[in-house]
């Protein structure tokens, strides 16, 4: 069991796949873990649209998404409660 109330993803399918374009719920700043960036940077910003490349886990509990936002050139690693699927914002719309 997870260590909190929050819900382990891995034992279900990924929400996102690779190929997918995905837009971020929020703003991301470098943690220290993206080369060439000064940590505190701002590397998404809300809005920012980019596309799924990959799927990783972290701590055998949540997917990590491997975004690649192209008018950033930028890959950046995002959980699922921070993106939103395109085809969700266009039927918004």
């Amino acid at each position: 069991m997870s260590t909190d109330d929050r819900e382990i993803e891995v034992y279900r399918q990924p929400v996102y796949m690779p190929g997918d374009k995905v837009m971020s719920k929020k703003s991301v700043r470098n943690d220290g873990t993206m080369f060439g960036k000064e940590i505190g940077e701002v590397v998404v910003k809300k809005g920012d649209v980019g596309y799924v490349r990959d799927i990783g886990v972290f701590l055998q509990q949540f997917y990590i998404y491997a975004v690649d936002f192209v008018d950033r050139s930028s890959i950046v690693g995002m959980r699922e409660r921070e993106l939103l699927a395109m085809k969700e914002q266009e039927d918004v719309q």
